[in-house]
């Protein structure tokens, strides 16, 4: 019998204590649940507010908006439909877990309710 490989079992230590480090940061915001798929985590509160995507040296971070958010720190903006957004940032370092950060994820996470 196979194992099945997830994004936690394929993640780097690097890539899985960046993790660890998010996931400690945002318990204040809520309750939520993780989905571990086969190449990223979803947090979930009634809908994904964010997607965590485990790279060899840092965190690919997706997250939820209901508009674009001007800053260096997203490297990529997505419109998914008429009022939703995708925002990418890269995660590498755990001073880069900050006030602005677990503020886009409160956003996000508001979204779901």
């Amino acid at each position: 019998m196979v194992e099945k490989q997830d994004a936690l079992v394929a993640a780097s230590p690097m890539a899985r204590h960046l993790y660890n480090e998010l996931l400690a940061a945002i318990t204040a915001i809520g309750p939520f649940q993780k989905e571990v798929k086969k190449t990223s985590i979803h947090l979930v509160s009634g809908s994904a507010f964010a997607g965590v995507h485990p790279r060899k040296e840092h965190l690919l971070l997706t997250i939820k908006a209901d508009k674009p958010i001007r800053s260096a720190r997203i490297s990529k903006t997505e419109q998914v439909s008429k009022n939703r957004w995708h925002l990418d940032l890269k995660l590498a370092s755990k001073k880069e877990i900050d006030a602005e950060l677990i503020a886009w994820l409160r956003q996000a996470y508001d979204l779901c309710l």
